[in-house]
């Protein structure tokens, strides 16, 4: 009889947090599943009551997370997959966004996985073993204009994870980034700060509008099945795009830095270093 993993999942109430948590019931494991609201879950735990622990949790609260994961490792003894999953979206234009904003938003996006992070590690080094999956975005092979101050922060939290990767492997555990595409996630409703317009900026605004059109994305549960392969998988892979047209996306993105390096070889090359 294979034993039950147990998976601590933040952001775990809607979007792909919550697609994640069922996949991984379903499958037969259990879940610390947190979330800042935990009421949407209701439902589930009464479905699966000894297999789910709903956690309130706000991941930017750093002293807050610590105790989250004792709560966690006290339901279940230990924890095998740790998904950053927690998140929300900035919108607007960089000049518009407010410091408080800016904060609030880091808090949440960067910081609140770092300290998950921190907070599990002694916890999976003890076990020798342990999947983190870092959730970022597929926009931060590049920053697209209005969503900049949310992809900064994937960016930010795609290169820690690089590093993490490579300090924590010694000790049996491995780390994936999960570039994630668009996905019908409520990110763009109930996951968003947006910024006061200006005007200056509003000829752009049109712009983008029309070139991202209405369409919602695909179903978050699309994804689950990925990350549920992923997470069996005795050497997986540091990073991963999820979505095909995500893939193509990167991949032209990738293409295109490569040319303007190209392009200006020679001025590169001027200085020394």
């Amino acid at each position: 009889m294979t034993t039950a993993r147990v998976w601590f999942i933040t952001g775990a109430s809607r979007g792909l947090g919550r697609a994640f948590t069922e996949a991984a019931l379903a499958a037969g494991d259990r879940v610390v599943a947190a979330a800042r609201n935990i009421e949407p879950l209701g439902a589930l735990a009464a479905e699966y009551p000894d297999d789910l622990f709903p956690l309130s949790l706000d991941v930017s609260d750093r002293k807050a997370v610590f105790a989250g994961v004792e709560l966690a490792m006290a339901a279940f003894g230990r924890l095998d997959i740790v998904v950053n999953n927690a998140g929300g979206l900035l919108y607007g234009m960089v000049e518009e966004a407010t410091e408080e904003q800016i904060r609030a938003h880091l808090d949440v996006n960067f910081f609140g996985a770092v300290w998950v992070v921190q907070a599990v590690l002694p916890h999976l080094r003890a076990q020798g073993s342990g999947r983190i999956l870092q959730v970022t975005s597929m926009g931060t092979s590049g920053g697209m204009a209005s969503v900049g101050l949310y992809g900064a922060g994937k960016a930010a939290l795609d290169s820690v994870s690089e590093a993490l990767a490579r300090e924590v492997e010694r000790f049996g555990i491995k780390v994936t980034i999960l570039q994630m595409g668009g996905y019908a996630t409520e990110l763009f409703t109930a996951g968003i700060t947006a910024t006061d317009p200006l005007p200056q900026y509003e000829e752009l605004r049109a712009e983008l509008a029309e070139m991202w059109g209405d369409e919602a994305g695909p179903d978050p549960s699309t994804a689950a099945p990925v990350i549920m392969e992923l997470a069996a998988l005795p050497d997986p892979p540091r990073r991963l795009i999820v979505g095909g047209q995500s893939y193509d996306m990167v991949q032209d993105l990738d293409r295109a830095r490569g040319e303007l390096y190209r392009e200006w070889e020679q001025l590169s090359r001027m200085a020394a270093g």
